[in-house]
């Protein structure tokens, strides 16, 4: 074994140090490299083992074999990673390209941007404040978009229902940027150095004084009438079928939370719900239609630039600050407010309506407050007014986003998920009614028909059981919520379980769908059962079949 050993040491010292001479005259003479190499070495080594093979045992050979191989495969590794490197570097070196060649590139692009930017600018300018001659601004037509050309009263993706008809109208205009257009009023805009020409213009509409309604005798009736009067209206004037119960919440929901949410298939009327309401309160609904790239609040509310120092107005910011001039009820319509994230541009007014006080109800909207700045902003902040109400209207596809509990937690949810059916309905005049006429209306019923001590009982129960077993919690908003919504339903001619059945399975069991339903088939066998102990077998419709529409889910 030794002896072995020995040999094959010898044999190795003497293959490594002929290796090495080889190496050492490779760049001398690659002719007589490659003969020593794999010639005379080859020949030599074979002798040398010749020499030696009959005193190999079994152990030397499989130690000759196993050395050897090792060494052979060493080699064989480090010739291919030496094509695999050259292969990489031949496939990527005609993709290279030089870094100061590629920063001027990039250097390049942002001028290009630059320039693009203060073009729309200039065209905004234009649009905004009306050409002058001595502001000796380029205008060149064949960069501009014949769709980005609005009326100064317009902006993408917005409809106002105008006052006197049924449809909407589109307001946008398509036209050249140096031609001034008319508003609704009928005004024009001109450079007045004011930043804000969409809101200079309401004031100018409302310098004779706010919007007063006046209401008649016929006028001056109660939630069960507005109800009633309401469905005929729609039927009769607009051909819009509605279920009393249905605008029995959407009333009811009016004095809960200032953001209600209209959801369900396409086709049941969400749209035309508050447009055909604000008609009904002779009024006109602002229809924004919400678009997948809104990110922000500048979306609905405009921004400040920089560059023509004009605030760039939208529809929603002219509509609310046209409330703050007016005692009656008015709605804002965000269409479709799910192909965004409507906790990103909507944040702002989600944040400011949790406040207790309503005085602080008050957005941002220039740091700093000019002398020329419109007549109702304070400091460069605008106070939300408090007869204007949000309608948001959802489908839930593909194309939408989901609508977090944030935004659930703080609006009324509404599903119209069914088609209304025709009924023939007497003619139907709309009404004068105010917001403080309104709001009384949902004070008397509060007062009227609070929420019964039995009915808090069953709900703290209830919360009891879905804080043990769904770790989920009611919270005081909601609570809060149901005590405003309850007696304006009532009120409205309906039963406090009806109302009590709605706002928890709209409110509380919609949480439930996040939850991992499989493992929680029992716990919502035993709500059901604890539901119709409390409140009867036949007492809240809605949340038991809403409950075993969760149960099929997890099956």
């Amino acid at each position: 074994m030794l002896e072995g050993f020995r040999e094959f040491t010898e044999y190795f010292m003497a293959f490594v140090e002929n290796l090495w001479k080889q190496f050492k005259n490779f760049w001398i003479d690659l002719y007589e490299l490659n003969k020593a190499l794999f010639v005379t070495n080859t020949v030599d080594n074979f002798k040398l083992i010749g020499d030696h093979a009959n005193s190999f045992n079994a152990w030397s050979w499989i130690l000759f074999v196993l050395i050897d191989g090792l060494v052979l495969l060493f080699f064989a590794l480090l010739v291919i990673k030496i094509i695999q490197l050259l292969s990489r570097w031949l496939k990527f070196r005609k993709k290279e390209v030089n870094k100061e060649d590629l920063l001027f590139e990039i250097a390049k692009l942002k001028r290009e941007m630059q320039k693009m930017i203060k073009e729309k600018d200039r065209i905004l300018a234009l649009q905004v404040g009306g050409f002058r001659g001595d502001d000796q601004l380029d205008y060149t037509p064949s960069l501009v978009n014949e769709n980005d050309l609005l009326s100064p009263g317009e902006s993408h993706g917005q409809v106002q229902y105008d006052s006197l008809g049924s449809s909407p109208q589109y307001q946008a205009q398509v036209g050249s940027a140096a031609v001034q257009t008319s508003t609704q009023t009928g005004d024009k805009p001109i450079d007045t150095g004011n930043r804000f020409a969409k809101l200079e213009l309401v004031d100018n509409k409302y310098k004779d004084g706010n919007f007063v309604v006046t209401m008649n005798t016929q006028d001056m009736i109660g939630l069960p009438e507005i109800v009633n009067r309401f469905v005929n209206f729609a039927a009769s004037q607009h051909r819009l079928y509605y279920s009393k119960k249905v605008i029995s919440k959407f009333i009811a929901g009016l004095a809960t939370s200032k953001i209600i949410i209209l959801e369900g298939i396409s086709g049941t009327g969400k749209t035309s719900l508050p447009y055909c309401f604000s008609r009904f309160v002779r009024n006109q609904a602002t229809i924004v239609s919400v678009q997948p790239s809104w990110r922000d609040r500048t979306e609905i509310l405009g921004y400040l630039n920089e560059f023509t120092k004009k605030f760039n107005e939208t529809d929603f910011l002219k509509a609310l600050y046209e409330v703050s001039y007016r005692e009656d009820v008015n709605l804002i319509v965000l269409d479709e407010l799910n192909l965004a994230r409507i906790e990103y541009y909507f944040a702002e007014f989600l944040s400011v309506m949790e406040m207790p006080d309503k005085s602080e109800w008050k957005i941002d909207l220039v740091p700093t407050q000019l002398p020329s700045d419109p007549k109702h902003l304070d400091q460069g902040k605008l106070l939300i007014p408090q007869n204007c109400w949000y309608i948001g209207t959802a489908n839930r596809d593909d194309s939408t986003f989901t609508i977090t509990d944030k935004v659930y937690d703080r609006a009324v949810t509404l599903y119209l998920n069914e088609r209304a059916q025709f009924f023939d309905a007497p003619f139907t005049d709309s009404i004068n009614i105010s917001f403080n006429y309104l709001e009384n209306l949902f004070q008397d019923a509060a007062e009227k028909y609070p929420l019964s001590l039995k009915s808090i009982k069953n709900i703290d129960q209830i919360d009891i059981f879905i804080q043990d077993n769904f770790k989920v919690a009611f919270g005081n908003r909601i609570l809060k919520q149901i005590k405003l919504f309850v007696p304006v339903y009532v009120a409205c001619g309906n039963t406090e379980t009806e109302a009590l059945d709605f706002m928890i399975s709209s409110k509380i069991f919609k949480k439930f769908e996040a939850l991992n339903l499989p493992f929680l088939r029992k716990e919502l066998e035993g709500l059901i059962d604890l539901i119709q102990k409390l409140f009867g077998k036949e007492a809240f419709p809605e949340s038991v079949a809403y409950l075993k529409d969760l149960l099929k889910m997890s099956s």
